[in-house]
């Protein structure tokens, strides 16, 4: 009997993704499943039912949930979601399983098998399936949008009968994928850009893209592609060389973040003071507690001297066509490991699959988030 994957309408605010599109439903009616589909749940991200041509449509929610054997989800499910999932069923989905301990353990009770995306292992082999990655190119692309928006000034460089206007200097803070994004978006906006990492191997992927590497004489290269955690000697002089940079930046974006950990603090409320008035700064890390001291998830603040602090909330739903596009391939990547004939058969022995387990068979298996619970 053919497996049921199953898609509902995303509920979070400002949530406009969908975890399937008409093109990843035509795949996996190829490889022999069933595709559910609640009516208008691709309407958001501007999907009509209409365009689900491999899909059946369903009512509601309800009636949905109550049929899948697998969950496609973009926003991790709710309790109520949770609930109307029949035992032993599977959910693939972003889970941020260290912000909701009870969600975790709902899972566990429900004998749900339930694979957190962002647990996924960083490997060659895994990148068609992360959607870290995916949505953060999307993330980092928008960020450079707003923040031309913001500034009072001009991005490029401008020869006009009033005189030659002077291009913007721009400095994006991380050098991950939506760093990277972000350098490519303001240097084809015709900023003069730099990018700055503590690792020192984003040296040349920053000089690629025809930014400029800002070396502040501090190395901080760690395991997994993340930076470590620096000592409090090399804290200090980054700032110390930072905060003198900033004096002459007109925008600076900042994307450094690392999954299921607050998001590292880099530019003090002393640094912002000293920049100069009409410089903005978006953060894209707000939401996990900001690279910028002051910035404020989902609010634009300006300070008492003139610069403008931005903290972008889900930006990757602003795009939602082909952020859809993206994670419903990621998605569709991850599940084929365990899809054949039809039918879901998921290989233990894969690190992929057993990596990216978060709760089966009624236990916690991403041991950090096992302590967590147990500790709640």
């Amino acid at each position: 009997m053919a497996v049921n994957i199953a898609v509902v309408r995303e509920t979070s605010s400002n949530e406009r993704r969908v975890a399937l599109t008409p093109e990843v439903a035509k795949k996996l009616k190829g490889k022999g499943a069933s595709v559910l589909l609640q009516s208008g749940a691709g309407q958001p991200a501007s999907f009509p039912d209409a365009a689900y041509k491999d899909a059946e449509a369903v009512a509601d929610a309800a009636a949905t949930l109550a049929r899948a054997d697998v969950l496609f989800k973009v926003q991790p499910p709710t309790l109520e979601e949770i609930a109307q999932l029949r035992e032993g069923s599977v959910v693939v989905s972003l889970l941020q399983p260290h912000l909701a301990p009870e969600r975790t353990r709902a899972l566990r009770d429900r004998r749900i098998t339930a694979f957190a995306m962002e647990l996924l292992p960083r490997t060659t082999r895994a990148q068609a399936m992360d959607v870290l990655s995916s949505q953060a190119g999307v993330a980092g692309y928008k960020a450079v949008l707003i923040a031309a928006e913001a500034s009072p000034k001009f991005f490029p460089m401008l020869t006009t009968a009033a005189g030659t206007i002077r291009p913007s200097k721009v400095l994006i803070v991380g050098a991950g994928v939506a760093g990277l994004q972000a350098i490519a978006t303001a240097r084809r906006l015709g900023a003069q850009v730099e990018g700055f990492d503590v690792r020192p191997e984003t040296k040349e992927q920053i000089e690629s893209l025809g930014a400029k590497f800002l070396d502040l004489g501090v190395s901080a290269a760690g395991s997994g592609g993340y930076a470590r955690e620096l000592t409090a000697e090399e804290r200090e002089q980054q700032q110390k060389a930072l905060a003198e940079h900033l004096k002459g930046i007109d925008v600076v974006v900042t994307t450094a973040a690392v999954p299921g950990r607050k998001a590292p603090r880099i530019i003090s409320a002393a640094m912002v003071e000293g920049m100069k008035p009409g410089a903005v700064i978006v953060d894209i890390a707000a939401e996990t507690g900001g690279n910028v001291e002051g910035s404020q998830a989902g609010q634009s603040v300006t300070t008492a001297n003139g610069v403008t602090l931005i903290g972008p909330v889900n930006l990757a739903a602003s795009a939602p066509i082909h952020a859809s596009e993206m994670y419903a391939r990621n998605l569709f990547n991850f599940i084929e490991l365990s899809l054949k004939d039809g039918a879901l058969n998921l290989d233990w022995n894969d690190e992929l699959i057993a990596k990216t387990c978060l709760t089966h068979a009624g236990e916690i298996k991403h041991e950090p988030t096992r302590q967590l619970v147990d500790g709640a």
